[in-house]
């Protein structure tokens, strides 16, 4: 078997505790009711949310997946860091046991730019 890793960089202009906090550990609430066509449910199935949490995403009727329960690696509100690994449902075909992901949000810097005088 092979990994493969894909990288990708997104920049908000939303505070990275914000995001992450609205992103992440609110996500349960806050998507269901944001896109509820996509999200029909989340449950906690062990634990309490946190590390060594195990979840799983009910989807939309009618969609391609209807589920996907994953493993909370790691959750850290002060470094804004989530690591979960997806373990079960439809997005896992017979050539995939997992599926990793690693999150980070970092503050960016932002560059302020000053006209010039005339």
């Amino acid at each position: 078997m092979a990994a493969t890793t894909f990288s990708h960089e997104y920049t908000y202009t939303i505070p990275p505790a914000r995001l992450f906090k609205a992103s992440v550990l609110d996500s349960h609430n806050l998507f269901p009711k944001l896109l509820p066509q996509a999200f029909k449910s989340t449950e906690i199935l062990r634990g309490n949310g946190g590390a060594g949490s195990i979840k799983q995403i009910n989807l939309g009727d009618g969609k391609t997946l209807s589920f996907l329960k994953y493993h909370i690696d790691e959750l850290n509100e002060e470094t804004y860091t989530y690591n979960y690994t997806l373990i079960e449902g439809d997005a896992l075909s017979d050539k995939l046991e997992k599926i990793t992901y690693e999150v980070k949000f970092e503050p960016t810097l932002q560059r302020m730019v000053v006209p010039s005088p005339r």
